[in-house]
């Protein structure tokens, strides 16, 4: 499960971010064709925050889908998976763009009182 090294790397980015304040939430985009299971995320998450500055932040998951083109009917069409047709059926697409990347897009701290 490849989840596990991917949330200990965004934890320990977090920490070295947030310093000694403490993390409310977390927000990660997540690409649909990353092949990341969001579920193991947040599983994942749970279990390396414990005893860190993260114990109990919410951890928000923000799907990005990716896009290509259909070559037969020139539409746009939003990929959840390499395996999505276009509404006209055809199976013709253009090498996806985005829907591949996994970025932590915002981080709440709670203010040093």
């Amino acid at each position: 499960m490849h989840e596990l090294s991917l949330v200990q790397s965004i934890v320990e980015t977090c920490r070295e971010c947030a310093g000694t304040a403490r993390v409310r939430r977390v927000t990660l985009e997540v690409g649909t064709l990353c092949c990341v299971m969001p579920e193991a995320l947040r599983f994942c998450f749970v279990a390396v925050t414990e005893g860190t500055a993260l114990a109990g932040a919410a951890l928000e998951i923000l799907p990005q889908p990716g896009r290509s083109r259909c070559r037969d009917c020139g539409r746009t069409v939003a990929l959840q998976s390499l395996l999505d047709l276009c509404a006209c059926g055809s199976g013709n697409l253009a090498p996806p763009a985005g829907g591949d990347q996994l970025r932590i897009h915002s981080m709440e701290i709670e203010e040093a009182v």
